[in-house]
């Protein structure tokens, strides 16, 4: 009995033993201890602001709770004007493919900048499948309202350069244009060859236009202006720096007003679209084959992949006096006699029955 007792005990020791040399060997291997680390928890990202192609980190409120500080990030390189593309757009109602606006800019007029590389080589503002719409020419009825319900459709904002007269003879029109939250230009008062007129003649028309197009939309415009025919001279391209006036080339002239057949307007643009890749696209609301063609060359661009940058403009511009009180007259139905109807005509007689 005694004898199981004593192997027992010396049993147990050298089990013991065994244990102690395991452990030792153990730490001996790696020099230390390891204990288990609890995973940190991924660092917060602050959501962003989309503004006009860039993205701008919310400052957190003055009077938000004291939160432990978490481990340092680096923080991410800026994000180049292009992120809008990558920007989930708001959803267009009715049209889940909608081309819609990719971003929106804002242009300041200071000076008289000119865009459109056809004439202009200052300022490239747009990315690679970045587009601009303008049109030109309008109001016009059937075919200006047309152009707005294919844009509309396709929740895609434009550009419109109307002829004064035109604004004048259609204000309903405009005012549709502007109700429908596109920007508005001038394209003079009766898109002559400012270029063949004298300067006193040029500055005339362009500044009976700018008023025309404010009285008819019922606003002031934006001071873009587009020369009819792209025609211009270095007098009048510095008459409008010197009224803070931004002008319009293109980098696209799409033809229409040559063109009669709407599917062949639609080929024009994307063949050429295809080939510059990018670019301010000149049409015409004015066009009725542009108007029919329309809703096609939008479904043609949203397959394309191509991406609508919508103009806004820093400020509107300043009308001179002068020419929105003669521009008010030239309004249809409009004179110098402001009379009331009752002081201009009276009946004097009338049919007897026989």
């Amino acid at each position: 009995m005694i004898v199981v007792r004593r192997i027992t005990v010396l049993a147990a020791g050298a089990a013991f033993v065994v244990a102690v040399a395991v452990a030792a060997f153990s730490i001996g291997r790696t020099g230390k201890v390891h204990e288990p680390v609890a995973k940190a928890a991924p660092a917060k990202v602050a959501d962003g602001d989309l503004t006009t192609g860039t993205i701008a980190s919310r400052p957190a409120p003055a009077n938000s709770q004291s939160v432990p500080p978490a481990p340092a990030v680096a923080a991410p390189p800026a994000a180049p004007a292009s992120v809008a593309a990558a920007t989930p757009r708001p959803a267009c109602p009715g049209n889940p493919n909608a081309l819609g606006i990719s971003r929106v800019v804002e242009i300041d007029t200071t000076g008289g900048p000119g865009f459109g590389f056809e004439q202009f080589k200052a300022h490239d503002f747009l990315d690679a499948g970045e587009i601009v719409l303008t049109f030109d020419d309008g109001p016009w009825p059937a075919n200006t309202p047309a152009v707005l319900a294919a844009l509309a459709a396709h929740c895609v904002k434009a550009t419109f350069f109307p002829i004064g007269k035109h604004a004048t003879w259609h204000p309903e029109i405009l005012k549709q244009v502007a109700a429908q939250g596109h920007t508005i230009g001038s394209h003079t008062w009766s898109h002559i060859d400012l270029a063949r007129k004298s300067t006193a003649d040029a500055k005339d028309e362009i500044e009976r236009g700018f008023s025309a197009v404010a009285i008819s939309a019922g606003r002031p415009p934006a001071p873009f202006f587009r020369f009819p025919a792209l025609r211009m001279t270095p007098e009048l391209t510095a008459y409008l720096a010197e009224r803070n006036i931004g002008i319009f080339s293109t980098d696209l002239d799409s033809f229409d007003f040559k063109i009669k057949k709407p599917d062949q307007v639609v080929v024009s643009v994307m063949t050429r679209l295809k080939k510059i890749g990018k670019g301010i696209i000149l049409l015409h609301d004015f066009q009725r084959s542009t108007a029919h063609a329309l809703p096609d060359l939008l479904v043609q661009l949203q397959a394309g992949g191509y991406r609508v940058v919508q103009l806004k403009a820093k400020d509107t511009v300043a009308t001179l006096p002068q020419y929105d009180a003669a521009m008010a007259k030239a309004q249809t139905g409009q004179t110098s006699d402001g009379r009331p109807t009752a002081s201009v005509v009276r009946t004097i007689g009338g049919y007897v029955n026989q």
